[in-house]
């Protein structure tokens, strides 16, 4: 029992350190802070695998930067999906 107790703690432990392997995971992380928007990093890891990374790190530094934006994770996939709609 008290094995298995020390386990779960490793791997809880292990679970909440950052592993990041790829650009693609290191831009999403960013763009995740930048929007203050963590909840969904995953999201932002797989749209800078998909499109490029440093126009939507440009695109997420200009939604950060206005404060009249409540949402800024939402604002920043309307001008995602909107910008893939014109392609």
């Amino acid at each position: 029992m008290f094995e298995k107790k020390e386990f779960l703690e490793k791997l809880k432990k292990r679970g909440d350190e950052s592993h990041v392997y790829r650009n693609y995971q290191l831009v999403g992380l960013e763009i995740a802070k930048t929007l203050q928007d963590e909840k969904h990093k995953a999201l932002y890891m797989k749209l800078a695998k998909e499109r490029d990374p440093s126009e939507l790190m440009r695109i997420a530094k200009d939604v950060a930067s206005r404060n009249n934006i409540q949402n800024k994770g939402a604002y920043f996939m309307k001008i995602i999906s909107a910008s893939k709609d014109e392609k």
